[in-house]
């Protein structure tokens, strides 16, 4: 087992993967006391070696890996990939590109939703895979020899779980499925952090525009503070809090020392006075500018039996083609087409629309019918649809 604790030594490993068509990496972090993650460790395999790389190392000079890491020429081959490249975006400012994840691909080549990589390494590379060592604390030093195994078995059975599931993309003509899901993958605006989109993280049910306006404020204010201070979210201020202060907008610090959960040290602190200049800025701030509530989607009623129609319809294709269900439509794009032929959801784009998305619109217009043989559900195409098939 190969562990890089040296600048030389990682420059050296770099240059050797730079001449290798893709490599396969993984990450090791902890983030329970931090707002951004802590690279502990990073694991690359290539097609003839494989290294764990120690950034905690003193003086590691990273340099060379984020360099490898943004070769336009190298695929990067990931399981499971947003964790891992949102740390890569912290540290070096970009997206490693091009990239291939291979939890995607296994949805496309029809392993089920979300499939785990122990499944995967299983049945493609017929490795087990030891998890006794995943809730490990990475940061601390030295690591044993035991970690460092338990770390490669992540990148090296990788490979072949890659190559056999690129196999299948190409004879299947896939593909380009699975590069149409890797543009959401490699969009830098995946990983942003926008405070001023925080506050669409709480789903808050009412059409209230003061309290929204109190929620969109204050979540802004707690996720600048966490990214500034580095601290969880809920460190700082927990959900549950945020939203109470919210309903009831105090102005004073014994209103908020009323709020569960803090108390007067807390509402007389820092923290306490800074939460409490948020709340005056929406007061201040006319109505006009108050957040609208969003659109819900929920389907006119008497549209339930036409949804439990596309979902039966969605399980048949996605079985026909091979495919994870999740991967093509949720329930609410079920809804939403129900409703409305022109519905903005990716399931009528696209690979989902050739698969899916316009037989649930012939479904609608009564142009197609499912009807039972048997234990099988079968699709039967009716009027001009079923001439222009033939």
């Amino acid at each position: 087992m190969t562990l890089i604790d040296t600048s030389d030594a990682l420059a050296a490993f770099c240059r050797r993967q730079a001449q290798a068509p893709y490599i396969t990496v993984d990450t090791e972090f902890i983030r329970d006391k931090t707002y951004f993650p802590q690279l502990c460790l990073v694991q690359i395999a290539g097609p003839d070696e494989a290294a764990a790389i120690d950034p905690l190392a003193p003086g590691m000079d990273l340099a060379p890996l984020f360099e490898l890491m943004a070769a336009g020429t190298l695929l990067k081959v990931f399981h499971a990939a947003r964790q891992d490249i949102e740390i890569f975006v912290n540290l070096a400012g970009a997206v490693p590109a091009p990239l291939f994840d291979t939890q995607v691909a296994a949805m496309v080549c029809g392993f089920g939703d979300s499939v785990s990589y122990e499944t995967l390494a299983g049945k493609l590379a017929g490795a087990h895979i030891d998890k006794s060592s995943r809730f490990t604390d990475w940061s601390q030093r030295p690591l044993s020899e035991r970690q460092l195994r338990y770390a490669l078995t992540d990148v090296v059975p990788l490979r072949m779980v890659y190559e056999k599931l690129e196999a299948r993309l190409a004879k299947s003509g896939r593909s380009s499925w699975l590069a149409e899901e890797m543009g959401t993958l490699t969009d830098p605006a995946t990983y942003r952090q926008d405070p001023a989109e925080a506050w669409r993280r709480f789903k808050v049910r009412s059409n209230n525009r003061k309290l929204l306006a109190l929620v969109r404020e204050l979540a802004a204010w707690r996720e600048t503070a966490a990214q500034q201070r580095n601290l969880p979210r809920n460190r700082l201020l927990r959900d549950e809090s945020l939203l109470e202060i919210a309903a009831h907008a105090p102005t004073t610090v014994a209103d908020l020392a009323r709020t569960r959960g803090l108390g007067k040290n807390f509402a007389e602190g820092k923290l306490g006075g800074e939460i409490l200049a948020a709340v005056m800025r929406v007061l201040a701030t006319p109505e006009s500018q108050y957040p609208v509530p969003p659109p819900r989607h929920e389907p006119p009623p008497g549209l339930g039996p036409l949804v439990d129609l596309l979902r039966v319809l969605l399980k048949l294709r996605c079985e026909e083609n091979d495919v994870a269900q999740k991967l093509v439509a949720d329930t609410e794009d079920l809804e939403m087409i129900a409703a409305d032929d022109a519905a903005p959801v990716r399931a009528l784009q696209g690979w989902r629309g050739e698969l899916f998305g316009k037989d649930a619109l012939d479904l609608k217009r009564g142009r197609i019918a499912l009807t039972a043989s048997g234990k099988r559900i079968k699709l039967v195409r009716l009027g001009a649809a079923a001439e222009a098939a033939q």
